[in-house]
């Protein structure tokens, strides 16, 4: 497979990595313009830019680009390493260094009538979509076709399945504040980016008393959303829909949720 494949396999599964590329080369240079190197996060490497102290200071380049997700350019000498140059080559070599953006990861717990419309919204808006449920029979492409993979465990149990962290968007369709009770404290020990959870006000009473029962901290508490969604007087499924992840990018874009009505 060759480096741009495999970057595309890697954008399609939403896998953090960098794509690194010479697009300057003047001298005597191991690697020449055109030249490519994938980091993953971990350091990993595939493709070469040109090997030895180059190449690992290209890597932690890389790997600091992955971690504020901007592209940068960077430029190396190798001439002289007395005088901090990369290489005796003689030549000077140019880098641009692009992130592999990670998809955003929604997860859609309870696969009803909601979850369904919610999924359908997030795949189009381009998340990579999720469904769990411990009833299987709402865990299926038949039931909700819009989701990517499928866990048909208890709430508390699906972090064992499914890795959750700050590119992790959660929306709790479920069917009581007992099932919710019982899973969100696991969930929110991963730190999610959002974490909102559908239903009533009195509905959200009954859960964050029980959560506080369970010992989950009042700073805690306070992140999670709910009553879930913005105020839109939706009704239908898809209306509803539209409301909850109209919160999600708001808060992943850091907007206001305010009209932009001039006047």
């Amino acid at each position: 497979m060759s480096i741009l494949s495999e970057a595309g396999e890697l954008e399609k599964k939403g896998v953090s990595a960098a794509l690194c590329t010479i697009i300057q080369s003047t001298g005597s240079t191991p690697r020449h313009t055109g030249s490519k190197m994938i980091v993953y996060p971990d350091g990993r490497i595939s493709g070469s830019v040109g090997g030895g102290l180059i190449e690992n200071q290209v890597i932690e380049e890389a790997l600091e680009a992955i971690r504020v997700g901007k592209s940068r350019k960077a430029s190396y000498d190798l001439v002289d390493p007395a005088k901090g140059d990369v290489g005796v080559c003689g030549g000077h070599v140019e880098v641009y260094i692009e992130p592999i953006a990670k998809k955003p990861l929604l997860v859609v717990i309870g696969g009803g009538h909601v979850g369904k419309a919610v999924l359908h919204l997030g795949k189009w808006l381009g998340f990579r979509t999720v469904v769990s449920d411990d009833r299987p029979e709402f865990c299926t492409p038949e039931a909700n076709p819009d989701a990517e993979q499928f866990f048909p465990v208890p709430m508390e149990d699906l972090v064992n399945h499914l890795e959750i962290d700050l590119e992790s968007y959660l929306v709790l369709t479920t069917r009581g504040y007992d099932v919710d009770i019982k899973g969100i404290p696991v969930l929110m020990e991963k730190k999610p980016a959002f974490l909102g959870v559908i239903g009533s006000k009195r509905r959200w009473i009954v859960t964050r008393k029980g959560l506080q029962e369970q010992g989950l901290s009042a700073d805690t508490i306070s992140e999670i959303r709910s009553p879930l969604g913005l105020e839109l007087n939706a009704e239908t499924p898809e209306e509803i829909a539209v409301s909850i992840m109209a919160e999600v990018i708001m808060v992943r874009n850091e907007g206001s949720g305010k009209s932009m009505k001039y006047n």
